[in-house]
C-alpha cells in the first residue's frame, strides 16, 4: 500500500555538507554501566509510564542516537514520530536558539505572537481543503483531541463521538473516551467523558466481519449508516466521527482503497463532521503533509502534534472558521504555542520542504516495504507487512493460516534488535513499527533490516 514517486530524490541533507557513513557502534552492552544507574534512579523517582528499552539518550544526530555510555544506534522510532528532520538539525537548532535568546513565552493565548500568526498561515496552506480555516495551538496530540471534541460538542451541540476500535488518541480523560487501543489504557479510568461510541476498524489483515476485500464491497464502512444508525447511534445525535488516517498506536493498520471515500459519504448524509486524527501520521510521516491526503477525502477538523513540533511540545488542531468557539474563554490554555516551540516548527516545515523530504518519505518507504518483505519470505513469523510512506510495521503471527498474534516472538525481536543497536517500538497487539526519521538514506535502511534479520534468528532461536 506504499506509494510511489517517479521523481529524483535529491540528498537528504541538501543545505549541509555530506556526512560520511557511519554505522552503529557498541562500546557496551545495552544498556551499560551509566544507563543502568540513570534507570534505577529513574525507577526509584519517576512515575511507572511505557518504557519500552533501556536506552539512556546523551545526544543524536540525524538518525542516530548516542547513549551515556558512548553507543551509537540507530532510531527507527524518532522519538515516537516526533523527530521528522532528524537530531539536531542545524536550521532547527539555529531557529530555537535565536528565538530563545529573545523570549520564550508571553502568556499564552492572552496576548499576540507573531511567529504563531505565521505558523497559523503556514498550516491553514498545507492542511487538506481549500475552505477557510483556523488554527488552535496545543502542548500534545492527546490536547489536540481534546480541544477537538470540545470544539465539535459547542459548534454542533451534540454529544456523540463515532470512532473506531483499536484507536488511540490520547490519555486525558476526554481523548480516552475514544481511544481503544489496549484495555490497560482505559483500566480503572470509568466512567468517561462520555458520548464515545465505537465501530471496528477497517483492519483487512484481521477482518473482524471474516471478509476478503475486495469482495467486501466496504461493509466495514456501510455497517455504520445499515445496522448502528439503525440501531444504537442517533445520527442525528452525532457531533463528530474521529479516525486516524493511518491506525498508530493500534497496530499501523491502513485502511483499505476506499474506505474513507465511503465513510465520508455517510458522514456528508447526515452533515456530520470528520476529526482527522494526524498526531503521529501527520506532517509528512507517509509522504504526504497529511496521510488524509492519500484517501481523497477532506476533513473538516485535523489534530495534529509529534513532528510538528520539530522536537519540542506543540499540538494543533485545524478546523473550519464556522467552527470557532463564539465566546472567548470557551476553550484556551497557557503554554499553547511557545514561541520556541513555533519557531522550531516553521524550521521544521521549511526543512521538509528545501530538501524535498515527502519524497524521500515515499521514496524510502516503498525500499524499507519491499526489505520487509524480503524478510517475511524468509521468516513465516512475519503474518503481514504494511504502511504508508516512512509509516511502516511487520505483524508478527505463530502460524500464517491461523494469524494467531506471536507477542513473546515481538518482544523477542525488540529486546534482540537494542541490544544490536536499532531502536524500534512496537504497535497493536503482536507488531513493530519502523518510522526512522525522514532524512533516511537507503543504506541506513539496510543496516536496520540485517540487524532486524538478526535479531529475529535470535528471538526464534530463544524460543
Amino acid at each position: 500500500m506504499s506509494e510511489s514517486t517517479s521523481k529524483p530524490i535529491p540528498p537528504a541533507s541538501a543545505t549541509q555538507p555530506a556526512k560520511p557513513k557511519r554505522g552503529v557502534v557498541l562500546r557496551t552492552p545495552i544498556p551499560g554501566p551509566n544507563a543502568q544507574k540513570v534507570i534505577a534512579r529513574d525507577t526509584r523517582y519517576l512515575m511507572m509510564s511505557t518504557k519500552t528499552a533501556p536506552i539512556v539518550a546523551a545526544s543524536g544526530d540525524g538518525v542516530w542516537v548516542t547513549d551515556v555510555d558512548g553507543n551509537r544506534l540507530l532510531d527507527f522510532a524518532s522519538g515516537v514520530a516526533v523527530n521528522a528532520v532528524g537530531y539536531a538539525h542545524p536550521e532547527v537548532v539555529r531557529a530555537v536558539r535565536e528565538q530563545v535568546g529573545k523570549l520564550t513565552h508571553f502568556a499564552g493565548t492572552d496576548f499576540y505572537y507573531e511567529n504563531q500568526t505565521i505558523l497559523s498561515e503556514k498550516l491553514v496552506q498545507i492542511s487538506p481543503g481549500n475552505h477557510e480555516k483556523k488554527v488552535f495551538f496545543t502542548n500534545s496530540g492527546t490536547e489536540s483531541a481534546e480541544a477537538a471534541l470540545k470544539m465539535v460538542r459547542w459548534s454542533r451541540q451534540k454529544q456523540i463521538v463515532v470512532g473506531l476500535l483499536g484507536a488511540f488518541h490520547g490519555r486525558t480523560m476526554g481523548a480516552l473516551t475514544m481511544t481503544t487501543s489496549k484495555p490497560v489504557q482505559r483500566a480503572r479510568f470509568g466512567a468517561y467523558v462520555g458520548g464515545g461510541h465505537h465501530i471496528p476498524a477497517p483492519y483487512c489483515y484481521r477482518c473482524p466481519y471474516k471478509m476478503e476485500y475486495p469482495s467486501c464491497d466496504l461493509y466495514c464502512a456501510k455497517i455504520l449508516k445499515e445496522l448502528y444508525f439503525q440501531t444504537s447511534i442517533p445520527p442525528d445525535d452525532v457531533a463528530a466521527f474521529l479516525a486516524e488516517p493511518v491506525m498508530g498506536e493500534g497496530g499501523y493498520v491502513v485502511p483499505p482503497k476506499g474506505w474513507h471515500l465511503a465513510i465520508k459519504s455517510i458522514l456528508d448524509e447526515h452533515k456530520i463532521p470528520l476529526i482527522d486524527d494526524e498526531v503521529q501520521a501527520g506532517m509528512g510521516r507517509t509522504g504526504k503533509w497529511f496521510a488524509i491526503e492519500h484517501h481523497g477525502v477532506t476533513p473538516d477538523i485535523t489534530t495534529m502534534a509529534k513532528a510538528l513540533g520539530g522536537g519540542l511540545p506543540l499540538g494543533a488542531i485545524v478546523f473550519r472558521k464556522e467552527m470557532d468557539f463564539s465566546v472567548a474563554g470557551a476553550h484556551s490554555n497557557t503554554f499553547g504555542g511557545n514561541v520556541a516551540a513555533v519557531a522550531a516548527s516553521l524550521a521544521t516545515i521549511d526543512v521538509i520542504e528545501k530538501e524535498h523530504l515527502l519524497d524521500n518519505a515515499r521514496d524510502q518507504g516503498n525500499y524499507l516495504v519491499a526489505r520487509l518483505r524480503e524478510l517475511q519470505s524468509k521468516f513465516d513469523e512475519i503474518g503481514d507487512v504494511r504502511g504508508l510512506g516512512l509509516m511502516t510495521a511487520t505483524e508478527f503471527v505463530k502460524d500464517r493460516r491461523t494469524k494467531e498474534p506471536a507477542v513473546a516472538f515481538r518482544d523477542r525481536v525488540l529486546e534482540a534488535a537494542y541490544k544490536r543497536g536499532l531502536i524500534l517500538l512496537p504497535c497493536g497487539k503482536s507488531s513493530l513499527r519502523y518510522i526512522p526519521p525522514l532524512i533516511v538514506r537507503r543504506e541506513e535502511i539496510d543496516e536496520a533490516v540485517e540487524i532486524l534479520e538478526a535479531a529475529m534468528k535470535s528471538a526464534r532461536s530463544a524460543a
